[in-house]
């Protein structure tokens, strides 16, 4: 046999092997191996923030975000009040800014990132997101040197309810 009708012969066998290999493994392994492949792979948490462009706070919220490992996009809708009424946000929870998550939920206003990433692990059952009504001094892109006010964080339940998720007495509960 000569070299180039061997070497064909090689490269043939192998491309048959491989379709061998292929062909026999089911669509459940090769989804199986996806999701444990997806497991493995830290992927950040990522965030479309809606907010003013002129609005300084919620900037610095991003910023603490982006900080703690979170990706970020800033969108700047014209009318920011119909976007929290499109995510669910009830006047009553309403802060400045509204981030919600690719996998629909909704972060309202001053959320310290710990406990974002912690609702995202644990995603409550019947949950929508989290709140922090108003704009607490202190909070996460709120900060005013040593001023700080406790404040709730609201656990938004998908029936319009709420109820306390952590309350943050002191400043440094926040990171």
């Amino acid at each position: 046999m000569s070299h180039i009708k061997r070497h064909f012969a090689v490269a043939a066998g192998s491309l048959i092997l491989s379709i061998a290999i292929v062909g026999c493994t089911d669509s459940t392994t090769q989804a199986n191996t996806a999701a444990a492949v997806e497991k493995t792979t830290n992927t950040p948490t990522s965030l479309v923030v809606y907010k003013s462009p002129t609005c300084g706070c919620c900037g610095a919220w991003i910023e603490h975000a982006e900080q703690r490992g979170i990706a970020t996009k800033a969108v700047h809708p014209e009318n920011l009040t119909a976007e929290k009424q499109r995510w669910g946000v009830e006047p009553q929870y309403a802060s400045c800014h509204t981030a919600v998550s690719k996998e629909g939920y909704v972060f309202e206003g001053h959320v310290p990132v710990r406990l974002v990433e912690k609702f995202l692990n644990e995603k409550p059952e019947g949950a929508r997101g989290l709140a922090v009504p108003g704009m607490p001094a202190g909070s996460p892109g709120m900060e005013m040197g040593d001023q700080f006010t406790p404040y709730d964080v609201l656990l938004l339940k998908e029936d319009g309810s709420s109820e306390v998720y952590a309350h943050i007495s002191q400043q440094q509960e926040q990171y």
